[in-house]
């Protein structure tokens, strides 16, 4: 049995790591070297930066993060947010990144997918993507911007593309959740699993860790993303775990 992940997710906005609802409402956490450290010692299984700085000094700073984190860190790192092209992708590796995570530029161009699976493989590629369900027409769409632009792109349909292109993991954020601490979206993340092969990471809506239980209970996702309940320390990476394991479930 693959025992399941817990990553947390940390949002960086020019070299600071911030963290809001649904996307709004940014407050700052604090410097994102040091929280990866803080992770990586409390067992975290890996760790996503999503860079969110709307500058390229921004992007840039966050170069020197990732190179300063990964030098340290013993566990996986991925890196999301603004990587428009393989040059990008190439500098993100080589600075220590051990996967990236595409969204809006994927969208935008599914063959930069393709590309990067053939030229860095599969387990180097995770599609984000940024679901929002539209009651009007009935479907979750994927959003781009940080979730602030709605596409007319179906998530049902765009799992399954980005399969076949050459996705090697998915990390889905159900909007209406994010930040909530309601609990996971289950019913679509259980729809997308159905849908694809590749691994799920589940974002969104995770407020204590009977909601972690719950989400491998009832679906068949590889990890859960967790952020504010981590980095406001209501909980820590061992307790989720913990509980877990009391649950019956295999976690790392």
């Amino acid at each position: 049995m693959i025992k399941k992940r817990i990553i947390p997710c940390l949002d960086v906005k020019d070299g600071r790591v911030v963290k809001g609802i649904q996307f709004k409402g940014l407050r700052d956490i604090g410097n994102p070297v040091d929280l990866a450290m803080y992770y990586n010692e409390a067992g975290a299984d890996e760790l996503v930066f999503l860079d969110i700085s709307k500058t390229e000094e921004g992007h840039s700073l966050m170069l020197e993060v990732i190179e300063q984190t990964a030098s340290r860190l013993f566990i996986p790192l991925t890196i999301g947010g603004g990587i428009q092209s393989l040059d990008d992708i190439t500098q993100l590796l080589n600075h220590g990144a051990d996967k990236v995570s595409l969204n809006s530029s994927a969208l935008k161009n599914p063959q930069l997918i393709k590309q990067a699976s053939d030229k860095f493989g599969r387990q180097c590629i995770c599609i984000a993507i940024d679901s929002h369900y539209d009651p009007e027409r009935k479907a979750h769409y994927c959003c781009t911007h940080g979730g602030k632009k709605m596409t007319n792109i179906k998530v049902y349909d765009w799992v399954q593309q980005v399969e076949q292109l050459g996705a090697g993991e998915l990390l889905v954020t159900s909007m209406g959740h994010d930040g909530m601490k309601q609990g996971f979206d289950i019913e679509h993340l259980a729809k997308i699993k159905s849908l694809v092969n590749i691994p799920i990471i589940a974002s969104g809506g995770g407020g204590n860790a009977q909601h972690f239980v719950e989400l491998f209970e009832q679906t068949d996702v590889s990890a859960g993303l967790a952020a504010s309940i981590l980095h406001d320390r209501e909980t820590t990476v061992q307790s989720i775990k913990e509980v877990i394991r009391q649950g019956g479930i295999a976690v790392r």
